[in-house]
């Protein structure tokens, strides 16, 4: 009798075992950190030998494509349906169905500012609800009480984890969503992002580190994992007061080509293994390059910082959405004066730690005035809708022949 007591003792204490280990595995997986790659599936969108910057403009698909990846050594996909910048614009965003926002913010490129536009000033019959004091807002579609039309810092938070880049955001999204909202569906999703003239990015940085900024909880997940044990530039909490010298002298510094590393498929590259080593380092900054092309020409919409009326008109005739007040085009004394500072040599050398970010932001001035055309082009009501844009902006032209 003693033995069949102990027995059920023992098999009891077994599931009590196990049950408290599927409770603490379900808390660790929070945020959709761990889930299986099994809800992935294939489908080919780029390969890592794609051609020139003009056919990959090209190649844009015009409709509705899966997300594909290569991760580390074997094949597999995110199986999201990401929509392309002419659907977007053909088919329109539909806040009251399944469609959703992802903006993929790059730090200082404005991003902040353009987030605070998209949750307090697009025209909405049922706009964000921004609580005071609350730095979040609650971007509801019609009718519900939980669907989030929009996937940012301003309104989900940072789900995906701080700045996540497209690697991060394309593994993550549909999953942190089904969890937010409770419910596992398919969704479309218009990818957004802005970009800056690499040169003001990267010494903006530069400043935002000196006083402290390190964005060491970043996750940087890639390929099923995230990569923990990527190397400070810095001992202690932090690089106050570093000099621009100490800054581009690390050779790890993640503000090196920021914008091409958070556009790319990183798994293309094997993810951040090797990322501080120069073994083949020409053939992984092609891959990257072509790469982050390929995304941002993918994307529904993108802006730039330095084009703030542009961008603004691009948007709104893309989404057929409405700002009730115009974009700023920030005063670039501040970026010139921190320029007139420094040496010739130092900006030689900001030059080339960035050239992969020159190369994509040339690439994407030039896609940005071809979408610009193309929907001026359509737009019967341009002078009114570029008046609108415009009028605070005296150094702007009204032809948009001579726009930028």
């Amino acid at each position: 009798m003693k033995r069949w007591v102990k027995m059920i003792r023992f098999i009891g204490g077994l599931c009590l075992v196990t049950l408290l280990g599927i409770a603490y595995i379900s808390y660790l997986c929070h945020n959709s950190l761990c889930l299986a790659p099994e809800r992935f599936s294939l489908s080919t969108r780029y390969s890592a030998s794609a051609s020139s910057s003009s056919s990959s403009r090209s190649e844009v698909p015009s409709s509705p494509t899966s997300t594909t990846k290569l991760v580390v050594g074997h094949a597999s996909t995110v199986n999201i349906e990401s929509v392309a910048f002419k659907e977007a614009y053909e088919m329109g965003f539909d806040i009251t169905d399944r469609d959703v926002i992802v903006f993929l913010h790059i730090q200082k490129t404005g991003g902040t500012t353009f987030g605070r536009h998209l949750v307090r000033d697009l025209n909405l019959e049922n706009p964000c609800n921004c609580p005071r004091k609350r730095k979040r807002c609650d971007c509801f579609r019609p009718n519900t009480i939980n669907e989030q039309w929009l996937f940012s810092r301003y309104s989900t938070g940072w789900k995906c984890g701080l700045h996540a880049d497209w690697t991060e955001l394309t593994d993550c999204v549909e999953g942190a969503l089904d969890e937010y909202e409770g419910l596992a569906k398919k969704r479309r999703y218009f990818f957004i992002t802005v970009l800056r003239d690499p040169i003001h990015r990267y010494l903006s940085e530069f400043r935002h580190v000196q006083r402290g900024a390190t964005w060491k909880s970043a996750r940087h997940w890639c390929g099923g994992q995230e990569f923990t044990s990527l190397p400070h530039c810095y001992k202690g909490s932090n690089w106050t007061g570093v000099e621009l010298d100490e800054f581009m002298n690390c050779s790890y510094n993640l503000a090196h080509n920021r914008q091409t590393r958070m556009l790319a498929d990183l798994t293309l590259a094997g993810c951040y293994t090797g990322y501080n080593t120069t073994a083949d380092q020409l053939e992984r900054d092609r891959i990257l390059l072509q790469s982050a092309k390929q995304n941002l020409a993918s994307m529904a919409y993108f802006g730039l910082t330095e084009q703030q009326a542009v961008s603004q008109y691009i948007f709104e005739r893309t989404f057929h959405l409405d700002f009730e007040n115009n974009f700023d085009q920030a005063n670039a004394t501040l970026s010139a004066q921190a320029i007139a500072e420094l040496t010739p040599a130092q900006i030689e050398r900001v030059r080339q730690l960035n050239s992969l970010d020159e190369e994509l932001l040339e690439f994407a001035r030039q896609l940005l005035q071809e979408r610009f055309q193309l929907l001026k082009r359509r737009d019967p009501h341009f002078r009114q809708n570029w008046l609108r844009m415009v009028h605070p902006l005296k150094s702007e032209r009204i032809d948009g022949n001579s726009l930028v």
